[in-house]
């Protein structure tokens, strides 16, 4: 059984569609990684998971933890998931943390709240624990500090922290190491597969970073205009592209071989939620693209073992050069 499945998802604010039927799974101890430009669908993909919007935001589809059918709880049940069976690494840890109370009392906060700990004591020798978990050498001391007395690294471990305090099933990470260093974003990254490894959990992290996704492995699914426009193994959709969009973004990445500031980029812009027409969202900055492409949105379809893509252009020039799906 899956660990988390996501079935159709669409999240509307008002009018505008942000999110356009989505589909995937992650198996537990699996990584999914979300790809693509910034407002393309993938925190709000996150957080409709998590049912973080409120009013004036409409969510259809269907979300799975297990067996529970997360779409189909209460508000209060649905808090008792967050944090507990599902864990957030939300995308700046200076925000997410509480800038007035220690660390330690946030972390035990959190503890107590789900009822991994009921007692104050067991609660911070718990929340010391699990700060040594995340890879803080000093504990005592982080337990103490407020958020400003931390680095960056150090803030965002606590928040980490935080979110696997109840063991959970899976974590979804938006965004964790944009505002880090290379060294400290390497640091994250392989934290979050060793507590994968420890804790057998399913790891669903949002991204624009190719490097990120490439160093993580697992599967992809790459976004674009709030819809699933590739999914595969990280290592065949970055080596083998079956999709424009994903290949503009490959092309886009600095190499040895590109000089100084003639780095390729993909014309034009993503459009704006709502600017999404009958065609294809990709097409009017697509290379590829042909007069089919603008009459009618492809569908996600599958073109190998484990892979699907919504370019029927690509597949048949591929399909004719006898590349096999």
């Amino acid at each position: 059984m899956n660990a988390l499945t996501v079935e159709d998802l669409q999240t509307s604010f008002g009018t505008v569609e942000a999110v356009r039927g989505v589909s995937f799974a992650v198996a537990a101890g699996e990584t999914m990684v979300l790809l693509g430009e910034s407002g393309s669908g993938k925190s709000v993909t996150a957080r409709s998971i998590l049912r973080l919007y409120g009013r004036g935001t409409r969510t259809d589809g269907r979300v799975r933890l297990g067996d529970l059918d997360l779409t189909a709880l209460p508000d209060k049940q649905m808090r008792a998931v967050r944090g507990r069976r599902i864990g957030l690494v939300p995308q700046d840890p200076t925000g997410a943390l509480d800038p007035l109370r220690s660390v330690g009392s946030q972390l035990v906060e959190v503890l107590r709240v789900h009822g991994v700990e009921t007692s104050k004591l067991d609660a911070r020798r718990r929340a010391r624990d699990l700060l040594g978990l995340v890879g803080i050498p000093d504990p005592v001391r982080v337990m103490a500090s407020r958020p400003h007395q931390l680095s960056g690294g150090m803030r965002q471990r606590a928040v980490i922290a935080i979110a696997i305090a109840g063991e959970p099933e899976v974590l979804i990470a938006d965004e964790p190491t944009t505002a880090l260093d290379v060294t400290v974003q390497a640091a994250v990254l392989d934290l979050f597969l060793e507590l994968q490894r420890r804790l057998g959990m399913a790891l669903l992290l949002v991204t624009h970073d190719v490097g990120v996704a490439e160093e993580l492995g697992g599967r992809v699914g790459v976004m674009y205009a709030g819809r699933l426009v590739e999914t595969g193994t990280v290592r065949d959709v970055l080596a083998a592209p079956r999709h424009p969009y994903t290949q503009g973004l490959l092309d886009s990445l600095p190499t040895p071989g590109i000089p100084r500031g003639e780095l390729r980029v993909i014309p034009g812009r993503p459009p704006l939620a709502g600017e999404v027409g009958a065609g294809c969202a990709f097409a009017p900055r697509c290379p590829q693209a042909v007069t089919s492409c603008h009459a009618s949105e492809p569908a996600l379809v599958a073109v190998g073992p484990h892979r699907a893509a919504a370019c029927p252009i690509v597949n048949k020039t591929l399909t004719a050069q006898g590349v096999p799906a």
